[in-house]
């Protein structure tokens, strides 16, 4: 690492609506952006971690009513459930924000009465839609498009007519223009950018609403007592106020903002990188540096949400399998740009493969093979075999620098998967090198040693990598390797180098990391927690009647004639007759490794992904039918066979362009992509 001092990391979640419980989506949120907030701290950097709740508005004031209580007792009741589940994740947040707080309506009041002066808010009268579940405005053209309701929620807006203050967005909109071009950084991912371009900003902005006078539940204008101010306005300004922005203490907001990057949903994007930035221009401050719109936890296809009642309870999850179980599966399944559809089996079968098999199974059989063969000390490392060895320690000797660039390019997903390649090359290793084998010939016990301290060392890099991820676990891992509280084996410094571990370091083997799951079991559990709206109920009904039809035809099938009988009961033959095909035939195949850059669902395709790989300085998309055997980020990072020369073709309205070549068992129960063994450059050609 290097020696020279780093920049302060200042990074936030959006703060939350306290109209109901939080739920798995919110938690996928906090999660990834604690993991951010881990990382940095590991890496040398001080961070300021803010998430918090946003607490005005209609739409608390009218649940409250409907509540009987006042607005601050009913959201009160509600962040304590907040805190309450951020404990429980193991969030790390440096600072929660309550917009009910003292300095934060100070804060509010001074920046609107500020941009007051300054002839940047001024009165005058609003007639318009208005959605009040997402406090928000909308004008006559994105209703159209949207199909006369609202465009985030696909719920019904009302008609508004009130005196109001207003922001002159349309001043400073074509700055903003400008600066999006010119930082192709700053709205995270790219297509975000163009979407708040195309969709908001070139058709022109109409100026912006900033007060209220039909309700009461905000923050007043404290030089005119009808209005209170827009919720929206008063949210974003969270991120200054507990800084301590026009406070007689910013100490902090000298240090931290610029905020290095807001992690906010895609739904709320448009005032984070339109609104926001705006807001800052006319304060004449600078702008954050990035911010990241993730997208949504889906289930059934739909977005979660506590209106729609499709919400999973993170709670429930993490009682039963445990706080590093759920975390993983929330920073690893899915891209965190795009949407990810939430599945019980998907989530089971994670745990079962890839933190009880692949990450608690190797740990515990490096720690049982050194008790066993050499009294539990780590051995020294003393005999090298290139073909072998050369399959993990380049990979673990580079793990710290391809973390360090998913994470800085905000993708967990792809830095938890660097890392369980690392796993899953270490159990190849096992299986190659055999020590049970090695341990039988007194003549290879050097070989043996270095074998094992090859695994106990990828084991430490590994446990250096999972601490912003998997908070528990890693130092469970370091217990067992016989290195807590060492900061010179633990910190992220120390995995710069392959081989710090000392030779003869005390191994202690513990529990298993993470126990086996009966997959149907937990699937019957699982599915009695998921919420049964009307719609879910009668396409359990369609199944059920499906499944009897089926089953009926199938009893009268066995009553038709013996010919049938017969002709379903032959044998297939044993094995498939091979076409042979001349050289000039295979020559004509252009088989290439590619590297897996990003991979999505197909929407509307049950088999399809579709995946974005780097053929040595060519990106193409492929779509691939094994849908079924994979998640989305199981094969990022991974190198595979393609068929480069292959025709293009149009699937599901997208042209893929290559063939991902797999092997597949008999009636495809398994099904494994070709790669390599090691790592080698995409683009070479397959021979």
């Amino acid at each position: 690492m290097s020696e020279k001092i780093k920049a302060p990391y200042y990074i936030t979640t959006p703060i939350y609506y306290p109209s109901a419980n939080l739920h798995i989506g919110h938690t996928y949120c906090t999660v990834n952006t604690d993991a951010l907030a881990r990382y940095k701290r590991l890496t040398g950097h001080e961070v300021y971690f803010l998430t918090g709740a946003d607490e005005h508005g209609q739409k608390i004031e009218r649940k409250a009513e409907e509540a009987g209580v006042t607005p601050q007792q009913f959201v009160d009741d509600i962040v304590k459930g907040f805190h309450a589940l951020w404990e429980l994740m193991d969030i790390s947040h440096d600072g929660f924000v309550r917009t009910t707080d003292d300095y934060h309506i100070a804060c509010v009041q001074k920046v609107f009465k500020k941009l007051y002066d300054k002839g940047d808010i001024y009165k005058s009268s609003y007639k318009g839609m208005y959605c009040t579940p997402c406090e928000s405005f909308w004008t006559e053209t994105q209703l159209k498009e949207s199909g006369g309701v609202c465009p985030d929620c696909g719920r019904p807006v009302e008609e508004v007519e009130e005196e109001s203050y207003f922001l002159n967005v349309s001043k400073y909109a074509p700055r903003l223009i400008e600066y999006i071009n010119e930082n192709p950084d700053f709205i995270q991912p790219p297509s975000r950018a163009k979407e708040m371009l195309n969709n908001f900003l070139l058709p022109g902005l109409e100026d912006l609403c900033v007060s209220r006078s039909t309700f009461k539940w905000g923050v007043p204008v404290d030089f005119d007592d009808k209005h209170v101010i827009y919720v929206w306005f008063d949210a974003v300004l969270n991120y200054l106020s507990k800084l301590g922005y026009l406070a007689d203490n910013d100490e902090l907001f000298k240090k931290f903002w610029p905020a290095s990057v807001h992690v906010v949903g895609k739904e709320i994007i448009r005032f984070h990188t339109i609104v926001w930035p705006i807001m800052l221009m006319a304060l004449d401050l600078p702008l954050p540096k990035q911010v990241y719109g993730h997208g949504w936890l889906v289930l059934d296809g739909r977005k979660m949400g506590k209106s729609v009642g499709n919400v999973v309870d993170p709670v429930a999850l993490v009682g039963r399998y445990g706080v590093d179980a759920i975390r993983y599966f929330l920073l690893s399944e899915f891209q965190f740009g795009i949407d990810g559809n939430f599945n019980n089996e998907i989530l089971i079968t994670r745990i079962n493969s890839d933190l009880a098999n692949d990450l608690g199974n190797l740990l515990s059989r490096t720690v049982a093979m050194i008790e066993k063969y050499f009294g539990g000390e780590v051995p020294e490392a003393k005999v090298y075999v290139s073909e072998e060895d050369d399959t993990i320690i380049p990979v673990a000797s580079a793990l710290h620098e391809r973390v360090e660039a998913a994470m800085n390019a905000v993708h967990p997903n792809e830095a938890l998967a660097e890392i369980f390649r690392l796993i899953r090359l270490c159990n190849k290793y096992i299986d190659v090198t055999a020590p049970w084998v090695l341990a039988k010939d007194e003549s290879k016990r050097d070989r043996l040693g270095t074998v094992l301290y090859n695994l106990a060392e990828c084991m430490r890099i590994v446990g250096v990598c999972l601490q912003p991820f998997l908070t528990r676990t890693a130092p469970r891992i370091f217990e067992q390797l016989g290195i807590s509280g060492n900061e010179a084996l633990t910190g992220f410094e120390s995995i710069e180098r392959f081989g710090l571990l000392p030779a003869g370091t005390k191994v202690v083997k513990g529990e298993a990391l993470f126990p086996r799951i009966d997959i149907k079991k937990e699937l019957e559990y699982l599915e009695s927690l998921m919420p049964k709206t009307e719609e879910k109920q009668e396409e359990k009904k369609a199944e059920n009647a499906e499944k009897a039809e089926k089953s009926e035809k199938s009893e009268k099938g066995e009553k038709s004639g013996k010919d049938e009988k017969s002709a379903r009961e032959k044998p297939e033959a044993d094995g498939e007759k091979l076409t042979e095909i001349s050289y000039d035939d295979f020559a004509k195949l252009d088989l290439r490794l590619a590297k897996v850059v990003a991979c999505e669902e197909v929407p509307k395709s049950k088999k399809l992904l579709k995946f974005t790989l780097d053929l040595g300085g060519e990106e193409r998309t492929v779509l691939s039918g094994i849908k079924n055997w994979f998640g989305t980020n199981d094969l990022i990072g991974k190198t595979v066979v393609v068929v480069a020369n292959l025709a293009p073709r149009t699937m599901a309205g997208i042209e893929s362009h290559g063939m991902i070549l797999c092997a597949s068992d008999a009636g495809d129960v398994h099904l494994s992509p070709l790669t390599t063994m090691s790592e080698m450059e995409s683009g070479l050609k397959v021979r």
